[in-house]
C-alpha cells in the first residue's frame, strides 16, 4: 500500500492536465530520481554487504550513501567496491545529475516566462494607453477644428462692417 503523502506529492508534481511541458518533465525526472535511489539503495547492499571492505552494508546507509552520489556530493564515508556496486553508483548519479539540471532549467524556464508576461502585460498596457491618448488628442484636435469652422461660418455671414 502507498503512503498517502507520497501519493499526494506525485499528484502534486505531475497531476495537471494544463502544466507546461518542462514542469512535467522535471516532475517525472524527480519521481525517476526518487525510485531509482531507493532501489539502487537497495542494489547497493546487495552487491556489498558480503564484500570485504565494504562500508555500505545496511539500507539506512546506502539511503543516506545514495542521496550523497544523487546529488554529487560524495563525502567519501561511503563507497561502493564491488563491480555491481559501482555500476549501481554511476545509474544513481546519471539519473540524479540529469534530474538536478532538468529541475535547474525548469525554474530557469518558468521565470523567464514569467519575465515574458510581465514584459509583455506592460507593452500591452503601454500600447493601450498610447491608443487613448492618440484618441483623446484627436478628439480635441476634432472639436477645435469643428469650431474654428464656426467661428469662420459665422464670420461668413457677417456684414463686413
Amino acid at each position: 500500500m502507498v503512503p498517502v503523502f507520497l501519493t499526494k506529492a506525485v499528484e502534486l508534481l505531475l497531476g495537471r492536465e494544463n502544466r507546461s511541458l518542462h514542469l512535467k518533465a522535471a516532475g517525472w525526472a524527480t519521481v525517476l530520481l526518487a525510485v531509482t535511489m531507493l532501489a539502487g539503495s537497495w542494489l547497493v547492499v546487495l552487491a556489498e554487504r558480503h564484500a570485504p571492505d565494504a562500508t555500505i552494508t545496511s539500507y539506512p546507509r546506502a539511503l543516506w550513501w545514495s542521496v550523497e552520489t544523487a546529488t554529487t556530493v560524495g563525502y567519501g564515508d561511503l563507497f561502493p567496491v564491488t563491480l555491481w556496486g559501482r555500476v549501481v553508483a554511476a545509474v544513481v548519479m546519471g539519473v540524479g545529475i540529469t534530474t538536478y539540471g532538468m529541475v535547474t532549467a525548469a525554474l530557469a524556464t518558468w521565470f523567464v516566462g514569467h519575465e515574458q508576461r510581465r514584459r509583455h502585460r506592460l507593452a500591452a498596457e503601454a500600447e493601450h494607453a498610447a491608443r487613448r491618448m492618440r484618441d483623446d488628442t484627436e478628439r480635441v484636435l476634432h472639436e477645435r477644428f469643428d469650431r474654428i469652422e464656426r467661428l469662420l461660418a459665422d464670420a461668413g455671414r457677417r456684414p463686413p462692417g
